[in-house]
């Protein structure tokens, strides 16, 4: 532990920062992302499909160990000042969301279509999670885990009168109405309840728990969650809106049988990949390394890393499709609106899309190890604990 830090807890961040940036390099410069889904086993290849589904483990990894972070500060809090504090972060990070996440997405401000991505769902999740903390611990695990392991029992319920309610807590979907849109990519259920599981997991990492019987508990917690994510799957009846299917190809079935919901997060895609994040951290807790020393830089900082890499892949995408002759407006918004021929010949094969992403993190990262110097040797400054 260095500077009041768990190590391992920033080399699991920062690993899921940096499949984020391959998931967004692809998202924006790989020439099949506007026409088809990476998960389409009907269109796709292996090395796509891999690409993608090593990227869902972000945003699982990202909410579970926010929550992890949130216990982790609180020890130095009472509970009404660390409630206090994840209500005005929550908001902050849903104000965030809706201007300069959605402008560096975007490169524009235009609220006819706002967009509800993985900011706002940890920002209204901290607001959870802020009279979360007053539940009694067992009872919360529990009501957590009810909710993680019973929501796919809705799956395909659409209520005719408040279904805009509905669309945000549990579907994938727009909300029309007369003066503007909003796509919700991540509703809220269960993702609120993903958080307090991070929350108590944080007792794991107390500074008076014992290494040894955590690695038992972590490696266990990791084995569980994987064997069960391979029970459900096999029984092919509940736990993600999608089944699987027997292809001619025994690849395909293999992939079919992976291919797990993440809009919203089924059972299933929480399994596989809370599962083998937890069990990673059994292992890793002593690592060292050039290469471990800057991963671990930037999942200190992964909110700085999330905007400033957001925002480096849009402008290279923008200025790559202006030398190639298209419209720099096809990189503004039309990637939220639809896939489109007018990007018939754009970007890269997925090699060239590996080079760049690392390229973009390897240029990034400086600004990261200046910023975490920045906030280490600035700690007076209330504002900083915001970013």
């Amino acid at each position: 532990m260095k500077n009041n830090r768990i190590e391992s807890i920033d080399l699991l961040r920062g690993i899921v920062m940096v499949l984020m940036a391959l998931d967004h390099t692809r998202a924006f410069l790989h020439y099949d992302s506007y026409f088809f889904s990476p998960t389409d086993i009907s269109q796709t290849t292996v090395p796509l499909f891999i690409t993608r589904f090593i990227t869902h483990f972000c945003a699982p990894v990202f909410v579970f160990l926010a929550g992890t972070s949130a216990y982790l500060s609180g020890r130095r809090k009472n509970k009404k000042e660390l409630s206090t504090w994840l209500i005005k972060r929550g908001v902050w990070l849903v104000i965030f969301e809706l201007t300069i996440v959605q402008f560096v997405w975007q490169f524009q401000l235009d609220y006819a279509m706002n967009v509800l991505q993985v900011i706002w769902v940890l920002g209204v999740s901290m607001i959870f999670l802020a009279a979360f903390i007053y539940v009694p611990k067992r009872l919360m695990i529990t009501v957590s885990l009810i909710v993680i392991f019973g929501h796919n029992a809705l799956d395909g319920f659409e209520p005719e009168t408040w279904n805009g309610l509905w669309t945000i807590l549990h579907l994938q979907a727009p909300i029309v109405t007369k003066y503007f849109a909003i796509m919700v990519f991540y509703p809220l259920v269960p993702w609120v309840f993903v958080m307090p599981l991070g929350y108590h997991f944080g007792v794991l990492y107390t500074q008076d728990f014992d290494p040894r019987v955590r690695k038992k508990y972590l490696i266990y917690l990791g084995l569980i969650a994987i064997g069960l994510f391979f029970i459900i799957r096999a029984l092919n009846f509940y736990g993600d809106p999608n089944s699987w299917s027997n292809f001619e190809s025994l690849t395909s079935t293999i992939l079919s049988f992976m291919n797990v919901s993440k809009y919203p997060p089924s059972l299933l895609y929480l399994l596989i990949t809370l599962g083998p994040s937890i069990l990673l951290l059994a292992f890793v807790e002593n690592w060292k390394g050039r290469i471990h020393h800057a991963i671990v830089i930037i999942g200190r900082v992964p909110f700085f890393f999330y905007v400033v890499h957001l925002f480096v892949i849009h402008l290279v995408a923008l200025i790559i499709a202006t030398i190639m002759g298209f419209s720099p407006r096809l990189m503004v918004i039309e990637l939220f609106i639809s896939l489109t021929k007018s990007l018939q010949g754009f970007g890269f094969n997925l090699v060239v899309v590996y080079i760049l992403a690392i390229a973009i993190t390897l240029t990034i990262y400086p600004l990261c190890k200046w910023f975490w110097k920045y906030k280490n040797n600035n700690r007076d400054k209330w504002w900083l604990s915001y970013l």
